[in-house]
């Protein structure tokens, strides 16, 4: 019989944000493959897991995703990790996901921490229809063309950024539609977490003060109000 891929979500930033059954799946599988076993072994340390680790990026080679593969056909179970967050979800993932999911081996979840879903839950705003947009375009054209899109679905948004890029991409939410609300957060369940609300424009204009900005943002923009939370429920 053929293993099991355990795709497992781990901390995004406090590493007892873990459950039971991650922990007991990273100690029995066979191998855990990590975005970065660096940074994985931290956790592994803190929570006395011995099991190896090897690396699986975006920039792995197909025959290594093969032999992964090969390992899991052979029945072996296999844990797939990023630094931090679930995998797939604005982080590596797919390639080996769908590798072993057209292999015939069986895929399960290990559900656990989202910066996303932390972000959206303490926004606030209506999260029964977003999108989310994860890291935008590097390149100033192509951010704003992302965001106007974004925008124009009229529903909540997601979106990660940089430290770097943080203050320029709630400006052009703002350039964009000044009366959108969002919420900013950075660096969510650390110690200096902070959730800066306002309109896009205040939240930049507060971070422009700042000498430096440090760690990366999950920013919730808000839907655009066309009407009351009530109207959808009312009788013809």
């Amino acid at each position: 019989m053929p293993g099991t891929l355990y795709v497992c979500a781990t901390p995004i930033g406090n590493l007892e944000d873990v459950s039971l059954r991650l922990l007991d799946t990273l100690r029995t599988v066979a191998l855990i493959c990590a975005e970065d076993t660096r940074y994985s072994r931290q956790l592994l340390s803190r929570h006395e897991i011995s099991t190896p680790l090897t690396s699986c990026h975006q920039h792995t080679p197909p025959a290594k995703i093969a032999a992964l593969v090969e390992q899991l056909s052979s029945g072996e179970s296999l844990a797939l990790v990023t630094d931090s967050g679930t995998p797939g979800v604005s982080d590596p993932g797919p390639r080996l996901v769908a590798a072993a999911a057209g292999a015939g081996i069986e895929v399960q979840p290990i559900p656990g921490p989202c910066a996303m879903v932390a972000a959206l839950s303490i926004s606030g705003f209506d999260a029964q229809r977003f999108s989310f947009l994860g890291f935008l375009p590097r390149k100033p054209g192509k951010r704003r063309k992302a965001i106007a899109e974004g925008l124009a679905r009229g529903e909540t948004l997601i979106i990660y950024e940089s430290p770097y890029r943080a203050v320029s991409t709630l400006q052009t939410l703002a350039d964009a539609e000044p009366l959108r609300a969002v919420v900013a957060c950075r660096e969510l369940t650390k110690k200096f977490e902070e959730s800066l609300r306002g309109t896009a424009a205040e939240v930049a204009a507060e971070l422009g003060k700042r000498k430096e900005v440090k760690g990366e943002f999950a920013i919730v923009v808000g839907p655009e109000m066309t009407a009351t939370a009530d109207d959808g429920d009312q009788d013809e």
